[in-house]
């Protein structure tokens, strides 16, 4: 949000909403009326569209490319990024003269997107890019010198490394060593200068000047290739004019985004927006066999890169073969798209009930820490390190701190963890300075997330020291925190195919631009039953016996559960709207956020 828009919230409680059931304050955002009409006369805008924009800070010049964010008008010049015009000549010359190349990708989404998008370069440029994947257990994040033993034993000559290497010094001198090329394409906070490589692209680097920070690897990759393609036309280079299409590679760098939870402005708002038409075309047979596999069925949209398809695709670094990720999204082979599918969706169930255990497990630990640090902390070398991430969002949802959960396979090896946080709370800067002071083997992230490597005996020590640097931070942010923004208040009569028709006009919807929250009042809960344990399907009802039903996700792990389950009880409810598409019937209902006692 802008600082604009935050000028725009309202102090006073919304619908007097001083503490929900989840213990939030209720605000909402007052738009502009000027800027509301100049919208609605501008671009034909819905009322409540153009409010929503106008609440949200959108600048009146800045609205049309809001609107129709193409990469026409948004991509940047690659020549603006630290070192991108020495990759794509070290890359082009590797593909004209065919030296051995392959990819060495995080075993996230953003890495194994970000991979798959290069080895389809290079396939359509007539050349094999070999795929490595560090395993998580036995290797850990990013690259190793065990890792650029293997390739150069394997003959490689170039190693592009993708989503990691930035922080990568000791391995890449070990790399340099060995006489391999290696260009760094990554996004990842960096503290100091560049490692040693032929090249290290990454926006977040100190001496960058792209102002590209906010892009991931996925479109740090997609940006790297059209610089590619246009050093492949500067030299005349063979196929010069028949090169890859990228556009066609968009719901790529799109998924990368989502799931790397980054902020769907600018540039990033072209990729999602324009990755969503490729993806409907359904050209990419391993997302169409996840998909199919998961009972998806409909329009695409953000949720299928994000919830759908995201948690599938990293299923394999979590708690199976690593490479599955890339090997899925870059092969155009249909049977072997439907084999990984299945892999990853019998792995992500896998994934989830150890996600399951370890949140029973790590609960009333974390609640106890929650109540003495800034900071939550919580381990076990039982606790599967490819779930920890999981389990640290979910924790840090319900606490409102920042939250590291460390796992491990032995208390004779260091612990690994992942960590999520709080707005206005910079947990990645907290990790590389607990680094820096020597407290952690390795560590490193951005804001919102980190990842780190620390002996089992020196937790305590983290704790206090992050705990100590990140407590004014949070004391800051505690009301954003706490605080739920409520976009406009609606009667159930309202929630129609209409306003999503309406609210599609200023999607897509993500990280920094999230769905529109709406407040109903006094609704009756008239039906309810749990679903799967831990959600609720409902219906609720107005004073004017308007209907309306939708569900509660997870909804058991906090009193909307209990409270939805008392049925004929009456409360203020903030709810997302959706589009619910089943055997050919498209109908709206609701997701609730909150509930607040109606009084």
């Amino acid at each position: 949000m802008t600082s604009a828009a935050l000028k725009m919230e309202s102090n006073a409680a919304f619908l007097g909403v001083e503490r929900s059931l989840t213990g939030r304050r209720w605000r909402t955002r007052e738009p502009d009326l000027g800027l509301v009409d100049a919208f609605r006369r501008r671009f034909s805008l819905p009322e409540i569209a153009a409010r929503l924009m106008a609440a949200r800070g959108v600048p009146l010049e800045s609205a049309e490319t809001f609107l129709e964010p193409t990469l026409k008008a948004l991509f940047p010049d690659p020549s603006t990024f630290t070192d991108m015009d020495e990759a794509a000549r070290v890359i082009e010359d590797a593909i004209v003269s065919g030296r051995s190349c392959a990819v060495l990708a995080d075993y996230d989404v953003d890495g194994g997107s970000s991979g798959a998008q290069l080895v389809r370069y290079f396939r359509a440029r007539g050349r094999e890019l070999k795929i490595y994947v560090p395993d998580r257990m036995k290797e850990g994040y990013g690259p190793s010198a065990l890792a650029f033993e293997r390739l150069k034993a394997d003959g490689v000559e170039l190693v592009i490394t993708v989503d990691c290497g930035a922080a990568a010094e000791g391995p890449l001198n070990v790399a340099a060593e060995l006489g391999l090329d290696v260009v760094v394409l990554d996004h990842h906070l960096m503290a100091g200068p560049p490692p040693k490589a032929r090249a290290v692209v990454n926006p977040n680097r100190m001496d960058d000047r792209s102002g590209q920070g906010h892009l991931t690897a996925a479109g740090v990759v997609l940006v790297t290739m059209a610089a590619v393609n246009r050093e492949a036309r500067r030299r005349g280079s063979p196929g010069a004019n028949h090169l890859p299409d990228l556009i066609q590679m968009l719901d790529l760098a799109a998924i990368g985004t989502v799931c790397d939870v980054a902020p769907l402005t600018g540039f990033n708002r072209a990729i999602v927006a324009q990755g969503l038409k490729v993806l409907r075309k359904g050209q990419n047979i391993g997302m169409v066999a996840l998909a199919e596999n998961a009972g998806r069925k409909g329009q695409a949209t953000v949720y299928d890169f994000g919830f759908i398809l995201g948690p599938r695709i990293n299923a394999g670094g979590r708690v199976g073969d690593a490479s599955l990720a890339t090997k899925l999204l870059s092969t155009e082979d249909p049977e072997e798209a439907r084999d990984l599918a299945a892999t990853l969706e019998a792995l992500n169930q896998e994934r989830r009930a150890r996600e399951a255990e370890m949140l029973a497990d790590a609960e009333s630990a974390a609640l106890a820490e929650a109540e003495k640090r800034a900071v939550v902390i919580v381990g076990s070398h039982q606790w599967h390190p490819g779930v920890i991430g999981i389990a640290a969002g979910r924790l840090k949802d319900r606490l409102h701190k920042p939250t590291i959960v460390l796992g491990g396979t032995s208390e004779h090896e260091p612990a690994k963890g992942s960590g999520r946080s709080t707005p206005g709370v910079n947990l990645g800067a907290a990790v590389a300075a607990a680094k820096e002071a020597g407290l952690l083997i390795n560590g490193g992230g951005h804001a919102a997330a980190a990842g780190l490597t620390v002996e089992w005996d020196r937790v305590e020590e983290l704790k206090d020291f992050l705990s100590a640097r990140l407590e004014p931070e949070l004391a800051a942010a505690a009301g954003e925190a706490r605080a739920l923004t409520i976009d406009a208040a609606g009667a159930l009569s309202a929630f129609d195919l209409g306003l999503l028709d309406a609210l599609d006009r200023i999607g897509p919807y993500g990280q920094g631009h999230p769905e529109p929250l709406f407040a109903v009042a006094d609704v009756r809960v008239s039906f309810a039953k749990l679903v799967k344990e831990e959600h609720v399907r409902f219906t609720l009802e107005d004073a004017r016996g308007a209907r309306i039903s939708g569900i509660a996700f997870r909804a058991m792990k906090s009193p909307i559960g209990e409270a939805l389950l008392k049925k004929g009880a009456t409360y203020h409810a903030a709810v997302r709207v959706k589009r619910n598409e089943w055997n050919d019937t498209v109908k709206t209902e609701v997701e609730i956020v909150d509930l607040a006692e109606a009084r």
